[in-house]
């Protein structure tokens, strides 16, 4: 059975409730006066078999490390929410709002190193992972039922690579880099942000040496809904940095919610290119290179 690698989660701490200040930027948050009504928000999502309840946020079996809320008034943020999986109230969010139209942006997510631009209205990463984002509508009244479920929906991708062939010891990582990548989301329209071109690294543990078609690799990036195509590079280095295996993937596919899946030999000559589908997430992509 195959063997997979996955990275290491991190997580960072931000203000709630306040402004928040990224980069020394920052948007003030507007104070409405009037009458409140408070809200508790269940969240629900695009998590295989699992939900979101109170303490227990995953999906595929890995937990969430962040939960971000905004609300918005007339295209202005009126408050927003920050949470860790390490608050008790982790995965449950309560907000007063105030009487009228608001669009309540909801994003959770296990990626590494988040920053938030408020002024762009955007978050990115240093490192992908999965992501679920939601523009959640509501108009408050007086009669209004303050008890609200919100199915949030994945909004990654995923490269998922398999090495079919032995492992060589000494093999250190596995390094990916795609021409185009994205880091960021826009909270506010949901769209796939950051686009860069840069060297993702993935260790590979000693105890694959000497194995053969265990080592599956793989990485994420936010993508819109809509198809859209980029050229792969990939190789195997050891832990001086000398390569010992190079393969590339021209006109991958990916689009949201959807894994797109090659495997072929890294460390001989390699095969030819042969795209198929079949089931997992939403339908995957899947190829030879």
């Amino acid at each position: 059975m195959k063997r997979v690698i996955l990275m290491a989660m991190a997580a960072a701490m931000f203000c709630g409730c306040e402004k928040m200040v990224i980069d020394d930027q920052a948007e003030e948050i507007v104070e409405v006066e009037g009458p409140t009504k408070k809200f508790h928000f269940t969240i629900k999502g695009d998590f295989g078999s699992a939900t979101f309840t109170r303490g227990y946020m995953h999906a595929d079996g890995k937990e969430m490390t962040d939960l971000w809320v905004f609300d918005f008034m007339n295209g202005t943020c009126v408050q927003s929410l920050h949470q860790t999986n390490e608050d008790a109230d982790w995965g449950v969010p309560e907000m007063s709002l105030a009487y009228g139209s608001h669009h309540v942006y909801f994003v959770a997510s296990r990626g590494g190193d988040p920053s938030v631009d408020t002024s762009g209205k955007t978050i990115s990463w240093g490192t992908v992972r999965d992501t679920f984002w939601k523009d959640y509508e509501v108009e408050v009244v007086s009669t209004s039922n303050g008890n609200r479920a919100v199915t949030l929906d994945r909004v990654v991708t995923k490269l998922k690579i398999m090495v079919d062939d032995v492992v060589p010891t000494g093999c250190a990582s596995v390094n990916v880099t795609p021409d185009r990548w994205y880091y960021g989301l826009n909270y506010v329209t949901g769209a796939a942000v950051s686009s860069q071109k840069k060297e993702i690294t993935v260790a590979v543990p000693e105890s694959y040496a000497g194995t053969e078609g265990e080592l599956i690799v793989s990485v994420f990036g936010l993508s819109g809904s809509d198809e859209w195509t980029t050229n792969v590079s990939f190789n195997a280095k050891d832990g001086s940095g000398n390569v010992l295996g190079s393969a590339s993937i021209p006109g991958a596919p990916f689009k949201r919610n959807r894994s797109t899946e090659y495997h072929g030999s890294l460390f001989g000559s390699s095969g030819t290119l042969d795209v198929s589908i079949n089931g997992d997430w939403d339908s995957p992509k899947t190829g030879t290179w």
